[in-house]
């Protein structure tokens, strides 16, 4: 199991999207595959936890509701497994259950809502998108010149 993300240009992020609800893998998948990634889907955790024995994956999608495996046991095994790479849960109890990334381990957790393929397709961008480098770490490498005075 991979536990760091992958940043390649030359290929697409693989996403591992788990739901026993086939019209909802079918509506997220078809978004995501649109935006370039490669997407994967299982129908329980328990098929999830088989796939990431023989693949990785850059982001796991899962939704929280599910049987035998539901998305938080799904979170636990792969957090208890050293999985680093970022994990987006889907719910429609966030709210009433008090969920979030801190009492899941997730490091989304998104409301269903009218408003999830949305918010699911921006927190997909920022959790696949390289980290940023700070700005003054940029503006003092224009200034510099390659065996300027104090370097080595």
């Amino acid at each position: 199991m991979r536990s760091a993300p992958s940043y390649r240009a030359e290929a697409p992020a693989v996403i591992l999207l788990v739901d026993d609800n086939r019209d909802g893998v079918l509506a997220r998948r078809s978004v995501l595959e649109e935006l370039g990634y490669k997407v994967v889907s299982a129908c329980c955790g328990s098929e999830a936890l088989q796939l990431l024995e023989q693949q990785n994956f850059d982001l796991i999608i899962t939704d929280y509701k599910m049987s035998p495996v539901d998305g938080m046991q799904l979170i636990a095994r792969l957090r208890e497994r050293n999985f680093r790479n970022p994990i987006i849960l889907l719910t429609g109890f966030a709210d009433s259950l008090g969920l979030n990334p801190n009492t899941t381990g997730a490091d989304v957790v998104l409301q269903k809502s009218a408003n999830e393929i949305a918010n699911l397709l921006r927190h997909t961008k920022r959790l696949l998108s390289p980290p940023r480098k700070p700005a003054a770490s940029q503006s003092g490498k224009t200034n510099r010149r390659p065996g300027a005075a104090g370097e080595s």
